[in-house]
């Protein structure tokens, strides 16, 4: 499991967040040129070698989770300029950081899934169980109404509810992938989707209902 700390949120009291081992690494990085010329024929580079179509279904699979990431990353700014926004940066640099694992797996042909390292270029079960664990903790907090509710209560659920869109679509297109049973790449999305609709709604003082009327969102024990 991953470790944990306290996390402080708008009705939700004391929470305690999923963060990655990711979220505190430091790596030092050559400088390199991001405009290396090879794509210009419509091609892109696998990890460990090959080169595929850029409108091929593994290199869409890769821009959605791309997307996805900087969906997170869009709430995460906006979070921090919220109230008590400040303690889920930390988790939220942790997800992006795993969506980094999950590229890495998608972008290698399955003549080279040997040489993956786990947690690093290949997603882990303790990857999935870590999120499951973390949206189990927010159901039992309460933090979600028992209906569909509209979005767009204030900024931050609202970019959360965005990147809950964006990962939802970067599962239908590793779905469409079929990466096979040894992949936790559609578990994980499936997990972090549910996971970025909890936490939109913790950032919620009240939730708008999909039919009609409104429900003050519940106020953690103190």
């Amino acid at each position: 499991m991953y470790p944990t700390w306290p996390l402080s949120l708008p009705r939700s009291g004391a929470l305690r967040p999923f963060v990655s081992p990711r979220a505190r690494r430091t790596v030092r990085c050559a400088p390199v040129s991001i405009s290396t010329k090879r794509g210009d024929g419509g091609t892109t580079g696998l990890l460990f070698g090959g080169r595929v179509r850029k409108d091929s279904a593994r290199v869409a699979t890769i821009g959605a989770i791309d997307e996805a990431q900087a969906a997170i990353g869009l709430a995460r700014a906006e979070a921090r300029a919220d109230r008590g926004g400040a303690d889920i940066d930390e988790e939220l640099t942790g997800l992006e950081r795993d969506l980094w694992v999950l590229m890495a797996e998608v972008a290698t042909a399955p003549r080279n899934r040997a040489k993956l390292v786990a947690g690093v270029s290949f997603v882990t079960a303790d990857m999935v169980d870590g999120i499951e664990a973390r949206v189990h903790e927010l159901e039992a907090s309460r933090v979600a109404p028992a209906e569909f509710v509209v979005p767009g209560q204030n900024r931050t659920s609202a970019t959360l509810d965005l990147a809950r869109t964006v990962v939802r679509r970067a599962e239908r297109h590793a779905v469409g992938l079929a990466l096979g049973n040894e992949s936790s790449v559609v578990p994980y999305l499936n997990r972090l989707s549910d996971l970025c609709w909890l936490l939109a709604r913790a950032f919620e003082e009240e939730h708008l209902m999909a039919r009609s009327g409104r429900v003050r969102a519940p106020r953690a024990k103190e």
